[in-house]
């Protein structure tokens, strides 16, 4: 298996074209490989994908993943919001599919390492991969990468670190891929209209039920239509008129309960976080000194992060943050390297 020859995930976007071409540039034998993760998937993704590979002299790939997809992801993704919580399902996606299969399908097929698209950094510190946000800040997607071990990032190629989105779309116009004017996707690829609530009814046996919208006292104050339809820090479509602004500031699954408040009340120092996972080192010893977000466009804000036990850390912000949702991630940073990240408890 020779470590020159790089198979790259290719989705049909601008983003992975352009990376298996400056891979190509930097002369790595490349190939591409397209994914089918879901049933909804659009035959057109794949036809791009293989025209930039005909473009660039590579072969190209095409694997069945909807099992595993739907196995790791959509049930991921459907007992958590179920449950309350506010999962991300990127995150699995990359942890599990995108550099968990993958890598597998790259070593069956000869390939000794894996690129894709995503806009961050890998480098080599005395032996340690670590992991790096992207030049362009406004693009850096370091945080759904936080779960990636060691063994994974030895494997990992992401050529678009270095550059800014406008070089990117300028080198896939001058190399005229059909793509080159594609926008960029914005939705979760399995809810493309980004209703969670009727994909869950649709797809599980799981039907929504209304409940009491309490207030933090457990008085009641009206009926909402299922906690599948709501989401911490939530204002807007209530449905309920209480004479001042009230918000989500959590959910029960067991009572069947969203308690409404202030908006003070989504603010918290402390956020704790388990499964987590560290990449300059192992485990973490001692309190450090970071900065952490917890949401994938909520700016990293400076921070200490305490060792609970191996599994487990708690983060206490120099100021109180908003909304901090369970299920969502919490990824810490020293600068620009990432130091690891968790799922808020």
């Amino acid at each position: 298996m020779s470590e020159e020859k790089v198979m790259i995930g290719m989705s049909g976007g601008v983003d992975s074209s352009v990376s298996a071409y400056l891979l190509q540039q930097s002369g790595y034998e490349v190939a591409g490989v397209t994914l089918r993760l879901c049933e909804n998937s659009e035959e057109s993704n794949t036809e791009d994908a293989k025209s930039v590979c005909r473009k660039l002299g590579i072969p190209h790939y095409s694997y069945d993943l909807t099992k595993e997809f739907n196995e790791y992801v959509i049930n991921n993704f459907t007992s958590q919001y179920i449950t309350g919580k506010t999962p991300n399902p990127c995150i699995v996606c990359n942890k599990y599919i995108k550099f968990g299969e993958m890598i597998k399908i790259a070593e069956r097929c000869g390939y000794g390492k894996i690129a894709t698209g995503h806009y961050a950094r890998i480098k080599e510190d005395n032996g340690r991969y670590l992991l790096l946000r992207a030049n362009d800040s406004s693009k850096d997607q370091s945080y759904v990468l936080y779960m990636l071990t060691q063994q994974q990032l030895s494997k990992v190629l992401l050529p678009l670190g270095e550059y800014c989105k406008n070089e990117i779309r300028d080198i896939a116009v001058s190399s005229g891929f059909v793509n080159a004017n594609r926008p960029d996707s914005q939705d979760i690829c399995f809810v493309p209209d980004g209703d969670y609530a009727s994909f869950i009814e649709h797809n599980t046996e799981y039907k929504s039920c209304g409940g009491d919208y309490v207030d933090i006292d457990g008085n009641i104050l009206g009926k909402h239509n299922g906690i599948i339809h709501y989401t911490i820090g939530q204002r807007k479509g209530l449905g309920i008129a209480l004479g001042k602004p009230q918000f989500v500031v959590s959910k029960n699954s067991d009572t069947n309960r969203v308690v409404l408040a202030d908006e003070e009340f989504l603010f918290s120092k402390e956020v704790k976080v388990k499964d987590v996972n560290f990449i300059p080192f192992d485990a973490l010893k001692s309190e450090m000194r970071v900065t952490a977000k917890l949401r994938y466009r909520h700016k990293d804000q400076p921070a200490v992060i305490i060792p609970l036990n191996e599994n487990e850390v708690k983060i206490i912000f120099d100021q109180p943050q908003r909304a901090a949702s369970p299920g969502q991630a919490a990824v810490f940073y020293d600068g620009d390297t990432v130091i690891g990240g968790g799922t808020i408890i």
